[in-house]
């Protein structure tokens, strides 16, 4: 379990989030949170508030990598993670990118981890040795999104409890943790 070393907050803290995202993650979205987030102060508490059911994991990264810079630059600020009602897949991702100390969910809220997906028919056509290519070039495009998956639920899980087995076993099976359980394995700091 992680050790913070930022203050605990209540939750009158959150009770202007100065960014608030909901529905799918997607290239809007995306707009939105940049705008939000050069709109942001640049000292003291900046709250990112999400609720969704997922969406597009490369937007999430996108949006993490934002929130990852925007720490090392303003350090400052504190940029805190608070879950409303779903957290599911992409914001998920996204969640990952804040410290374990800077997580924290209302009640009730869900968290829904699992592999990333893919729909893709492979056409095979013309000479033989294309087609060993083209056959090769798609499954190290599924090597490569495995590698970026698991960095992603290294970073969610890093602090809490759960180990990376405990992650891969349950993520194919899309698995639920409820804001409680999520604050006993160390994955948010609070529930509110």
């Amino acid at each position: 379990m992680f050790t913070s070393s930022a203050p605990l907050l209540s939750p009158r803290d959150f009770q202007f989030p100065a960014i608030s995202l909901s529905g799918n993650v997607d290239q809007s979205m995306y707009l939105h949170f940049r705008s939000s987030l050069t709109n942001a102060p640049q000292e003291g508490l900046v709250v990112v508030e999400m609720s969704t059911l997922g969406g597009d994991p490369e937007v999430a990264r996108m949006m993490g990598e934002d929130i990852r810079f925007h720490s090392d630059l303003c350090p400052q600020r504190r940029l805190v993670f608070l879950g409303k009602t779903a957290v599911y897949s992409a914001g998920a991702t996204f969640m990952g990118f804040f410290a374990a100390e800077n997580r924290y969910l209302t009640r009730g809220t869900r968290v829904m981890i699992h592999e990333r997906l893919i729909t893709k028919t492979i056409d095979l056509s013309g000479p033989l040795s294309t087609c060993i290519a083209t056959l090769k070039a798609s499954l190290h495009e599924i090597r490569s999104s495995i590698e970026i998956q698991n960095e992603g639920f290294q970073n969610l899980i890093t602090g809490s409890d759960i180990t990376m087995d405990e992650l891969l076993q349950k993520a194919p099976e899309n698995w639920y943790l409820e804001a409680n359980e999520a604050q006993a394995r160390g994955l948010v700091a609070a529930v509110l």
